[in-house]
């Protein structure tokens, strides 16, 4: 058997787990799994990320509407047509004559 086929069958049998080197093979195993399950939780944690991003982006699109709309509401209710007819149906008018100035003096001794 050649070199090349001998050392494919070892491998798959497993033989580099179980010789006199084992114990380096198993430490790097080890670590190679580590760094994998790290990938894995990290990988995990930008998805729920960007999961959460997504969804203040989406809260953030409403209320930017919702304050539009309350802003454009406030403005129709400022107008002074709008608040004369209020006046109006309470029963109030615009007066007749126009206002006087009130001048005070004051007298300095």
């Amino acid at each position: 058997m050649s070199k090349v086929k001998q050392g494919i069958y070892s491998f798959l049998r497993g033989s580099f787990l179980t010789d006199e080197f084992a114990l380096k093979n198993w430490k790097i195993i080890f670590f190679v799994v580590f760094l994998l399950l790290v990938m894995i939780t990290s990988s995990h944690n930008a998805d729920k990320k960007v999961i959460k991003i997504a969804e203040l982006n989406k809260l953030k699109r409403e209320l930017r509407a919702q304050y539009v709309d309350t802003g454009t509401t406030l403005m129709q209710i400022k107008m002074e047509s709008s608040i004369r007819k209020k006046a109006k149906e309470v029963g109030l008018a615009p007066s007749k004559t126009p206002p006087k100035k009130i001048k005070v003096t004051l007298n300095r001794k």
